[in-house]
């Protein structure tokens, strides 16, 4: 009965397919150095749903020195700040105009039903981009008070390049988050989805291209966590790494990030959140909801209430 229901949540856009398979490294879309591949598959019906070139050491050095000249070189950080935002909520329509080809890639990707995709995790991303345009032109230095005639402020300015590794359950969710603030500050990024679920990250990725982002900006890389995700952490030429996943790959690229510079870090890692029934609550309605939010997405989810605390005034 339950394979019966997963296979009809895959029939109402099976005309979909996947439009991009390769790495998007300096605007274009190219096969990997080594020519290698892997398969991803529909975790519902595990049918093979395409083969996706994976990226190497030798792709991930080539998209950050793209992404590094774009920086460096490029027209990006040096762009108006009120322009990145304007390039950021085009990317966003085109999300929302593609919204049934991204549900459906999303879920015949992840697993996930596709009315959660398509009315939930894609509509998400495209708003997060909106939120991280609308700060674009609002990153202000400040002025500080000193002693003498002197005059002292601090100007904002953008990290550099990003290396980006997001998860497998929530991919365009995820892309989202990783490429607003990125972008909106004026830096560039070398993104590495997950190698179970790369498909919406490189459809959007084509859309960045269609919407007008310079060369270079962005760069999507599927590929292993050992080879790409390790080349990619490593890299002395990337400024930031930005990673969402598990505590043991967290603590591993802490210890290995900074061999050739000090990269700045920022991690979201595994947690245990906590769900609290206040003494007056509605049990039934409390229950109810604790359960979608330790079950919801099959529990993954990064703030799954995973702990139910009740009576919290004795606690």
């Amino acid at each position: 009965m339950l394979t019966t229901l997963l296979k009809r949540s895959f029939t109402s856009s099976t005309h979909i397919k996947p439009r991009v398979t390769q790495l998007l490294i300096n605007g274009k879309f190219v096969n990997s150095a080594s020519g290698q591949t892997f398969d991803t598959f529909n975790p519902a019906t595990e049918e093979k749903i395409a083969s996706v070139q994976e990226a190497g050491a030798e792709d991930v050095d080539r998209a950050v020195k793209a992404a590094r000249k774009a920086f460096d070189e490029g027209p990006w950080r040096r762009m108006a700040a009120s322009e990145r935002g304007k390039l950021l909520c085009k990317l966003a329509d085109l999300i929302d105009k593609n919204v049934e080809e991204l549900g459906y890639l999303e879920a015949l990707d992840n697993g996930k039903p596709e009315m959660i995709a398509t009315q939930g995790d894609v509509p998400f991303c495209a708003m997060t981009l909106r939120y991280y345009a609308g700060w674009a032109d609002k990153i202000h230095g400040k002025t500080i008070p000193v002693n003498g005639p002197y005059f002292a402020y601090t100007k904002e300015e953008p990290v550099g390049v990003c290396g980006q590794i997001i998860p497998w359950n929530y991919p365009t969710v995820m892309a989202g988050l990783k490429l607003g603030p990125a972008l909106a500050t004026g830096c560039t990024l070398v993104l590495k989805p997950a190698e179970d679920t790369p498909l919406t990250a490189l459809r959007i990725g084509e859309l960045a291209l269609e919407a007008g982002f310079p060369d270079g900006v962005i760069n999507i890389l599927p590929g292993l966590g050992s080879t790409a995700g390790q080349a990619l952490v490593q890299h002395p030429l990337v400024d930031k790494i930005a990673f969402t996943g598990s505590t043991e790959v967290g603590y591993s690229i802490m210890r290995n990030s900074h061999k050739d510079n000090l990269k700045r870090i920022t991690l979201e890692l595994g947690g245990k959140s906590p769900n609290i029934v206040m003494d007056d609550a509605d049990i039934d309605q409390a229950l109810q909801l604790s359960a979608i939010a330790s079950y919801f997405n099959a529990g993954q989810i990064c703030i799954s209430g995973s702990r139910l605390y009740e009576n919290w005034k004795s606690i």
